[in-house]
């Protein structure tokens, strides 16, 4: 089930953080995630805080989450969109995180349909995303459920970790 997050759903969102860390610290990493800088419990604090988070459970396990809302980084402004939809008509997805151990389940692409929806019922005509180059299963997730790349450029990932092979999608609802 997909839901919005609430603050009592919190430490299950932080422990999935913890599971990607630690996966990614014996199998690799494709994310350029860092461990207390980005993704961390007080960046899903206020994004439940906003009402952007939600989260996929499933027998009272958070399996997944999503932030998505209208705030567009800094850096999507140099970025020539192809919907060239104004601001106020687009949904962003900051953050897809869905456990290690629940991966490969169709988790990813359930939140992604749930921003969708959401984002439609708002009349937005746009959703985008940003990704790093190097990060193959979050592109090839994207690309499957119809995103496509705008632009290529640097990014501040969470506004804090530089990047500067980074991706930027879009796709038109």
């Amino acid at each position: 089930m997909i839901r919005t997050a609430v603050l009592s759903d919190l430490p299950g969102i932080d422990a999935s953080y913890r599971m990607h860390f630690r996966h990614e610290e014996e199998h690799g990493a494709f994310t350029l995630f860092r461990e207390g800088v980005y993704p961390t419990a007080a960046v899903a604090r206020d994004a439940i805080g906003r009402g952007a988070l939600a989260v996929y459970e499933s027998d009272g396990e958070i399996l997944g989450s999503i932030i998505c809302d209208g705030e567009q980084p800094e850096e999507y402004a140099a970025v020539e969109w192809p919907s060239g939809a104004q601001s106020n008509r687009v949904r962003v997805i900051h953050l897809l995180l869905v456990r290690p151990d629940a991966a490969g389940r169709g988790i990813g692409t359930a939140l992604i349909a749930h921003a969708e929806e959401t984002a439609r019922r708002e009349g937005c005509v746009a959703l985008r995303l940003d990704t790093g180059m190097q990060n193959v299963p979050a592109r090839s997730l994207y690309e499957k459920v119809g995103f496509r790349i705008a632009s290529t450029g640097a990014m501040r990932i969470g506004g804090v970790i530089p990047h500067d092979e980074h991706l930027f999608f879009e796709k038109p609802l």
